[in-house]
């Protein structure tokens, strides 16, 4: 038998199998992308499309229709097939509604970065206001302990 495998071969290849090395946890691996900033929560949110315009109305009607349904999944299946089905003439007062709010929002956006073009970044003292008050304090009294052993 040319080609043949004796058992010993075969025993060899698993053993090989079972010896590959596996990576480190998440926690152990140094990440090579540089750490994203924090989201500033003064940035005006980004307007609704068309679509989610037609779906704060439709989601009032659906649940009137369906007051037991609790699925979140449905809802947007029900609006989905809905929005195909509409013409483009009854889509026309939701694509208007969503431009009115997106020129609100395209003069909300200027506003807010030419204020932060003049008022420069303070980050440091937007990652205090994060904290309450009490974690503030903690911290001042952990200081004072410090400075108190030494």
């Amino acid at each position: 038998m040319k080609g043949g495998r004796s058992k010993a071969d075969t025993a060899k290849k698993a053993d090989n199998k079972l010896g590959t090395k596996r990576k480190a946890p998440a926690s152990d691996r140094i990440s090579k992308k540089p750490a994203k900033k924090g989201k500033d929560p003064n940035k005006p949110k980004r307007p609704p499309s068309a679509f989610f315009v037609f779906m704060e109305e439709f989601r009032k009607q659906f649940k009137e229709k369906n007051p037991n349904n609790k699925s979140v999944a449905a809802v947007g299946k029900a609006a989905g097939d809905k929005w195909k089905a509409l013409s483009e003439a009854e889509k026309a007062p939701y694509v208007s509604k969503a431009a009115k709010r997106k020129t609100e929002y395209e003069k909300t956006l200027a506003a807010y970065n030419k204020k932060q073009q003049s008022g420069g970044s303070d980050d440091h003292e937007e990652e205090e206001s994060d904290k309450s008050k009490s974690e503030v304090n903690d911290e001042d009294e952990e200081s004072e302990e410090e400075e108190d052993d030494d």
